[in-house]
């Protein structure tokens, strides 16, 4: 009975994972997209004081809020292990100056550190403008057949 239930658990637990992994890829790589668009030309450094929060965009990049106001986009070299999942990350820096190919992003204890390949400014109100034009949707009025068509 035991053996039953759990099997039936995994299955669905599965189900739902598989379900779930297309909506999580298309929402990184939107998320991605965003940042890309607002991003500025790379730098060399920037002055970090504090983590003021931060987003993973896949294994290789993130998104490094120092104020609500202040961001940058930052691209590691190769895969960094955890770096999507992990629940707190850290950054080294010399000076409270973060630099590529000098500094890295931490992921964990186990983990080697991933070193910092590049380094964006991010334009905050852009990028809330270019998140406030994704979430626009599509509106279609039905006819008496239910058919939708587009809006005009």
């Amino acid at each position: 009975m035991f053996a039953t239930r759990f099997f039936l658990a995994a299955i669905a637990t599965l189900g739902v994972a598989a379900c779930s992994s297309v909506p999580y890829a298309q929402r990184i790589s939107a998320r991605q997209a965003a940042y890309a668009a607002a991003a500025r030309e790379p730098v060399r450094s920037f002055r970090f004081f504090e983590l003021y929060s931060w987003e993973p965009l896949g294994d290789s990049q993130l998104a490094i809020y120092t104020r609500p106001s202040e961001a940058y986009l930052v691209s590691v070299m190769g895969p960094c292990p955890d770096l999507e999942f992990t629940n707190a990350i850290g950054l080294t820096s010399n000076l409270n100056e973060v630099q590529v190919r000098f500094d890295k992003v931490l992921t964990g204890r186990r983990d080697f550190p991933c070193t910092i390949g590049e380094i964006r400014p991010v334009d905050v109100g852009k990028l809330k403008s270019v998140e406030h034009e994704q979430r626009k949707i599509q509106s279609a009025q039905r006819d008496a057949a239910g058919d939708s068509k587009p809006a005009p």
